[in-house]
């Protein structure tokens, strides 16, 4: 995904840094509006015993990932990058994988999402590890708020599935 606009910024981080941190954080962006589709595909397509309470779930995860496209978004923006957000962006980007669309059971939606949420995971950790090595703490606060929701919400998932 390449970055092709900057802004002035008075960020005192320099610009090779913040171009290589806005090229991560649209990846990041990407994936995270990827899932956040994904999460309301199973909101919309789960069948079952546990139909309520699981349909309540992927929409709470779902409005959780909106927040942070948007935290991430102008996170793009403050570091003088543009935010490449669209739909079309993001599928184009993604490093998640595809939703299933053969399953309408709510634990095969809860095995898909924990597996995707995982993966999600673990790449905002390493984007966490990535801006604390080019010295933006704010950017690495950011991801750190975004996996410690992530795997909370991952806690969450894999609960139905144990026991």
């Amino acid at each position: 995904m390449a970055q092709t606009t900057e802004f002035a910024t008075r960020i005192d981080i320099p610009v090779e840094r913040r171009r290589s941190l806005i090229t991560m954080l649209n990846q990041q962006l990407a994936d995270t509006f990827d899932l956040m589709s994904q999460a309301k595909q199973a909101h919309w397509n789960v069948k079952g015993p546990q139909f309520l309470e699981l349909h309540e779930l992927f929409d709470e995860l779902a409005a959780r990932l909106n927040g942070f496209v948007d935290l991430l978004a102008e996170r793009i923006t403050a570091l003088g990058g543009m935010p490449l957000g669209t739909a079309r962006m993001a599928a184009a980007a993604s490093r998640i994988p595809e939703y299933p669309t053969d399953i309408t059971d709510g634990l095969s939606h809860v095995a898909a999402l924990a597996d995707r949420f995982a993966a999600y995971a673990q790449t905002t950790r390493q984007g966490i590890d990535f801006a604390t090595e080019l010295s933006d703490q704010a950017t690495a606060d950011l991801m750190t708020e975004i996996a410690r929701a992530i795997d909370k919400d991952l806690w969450f998932l894999e609960a139905h599935l144990q026991g």
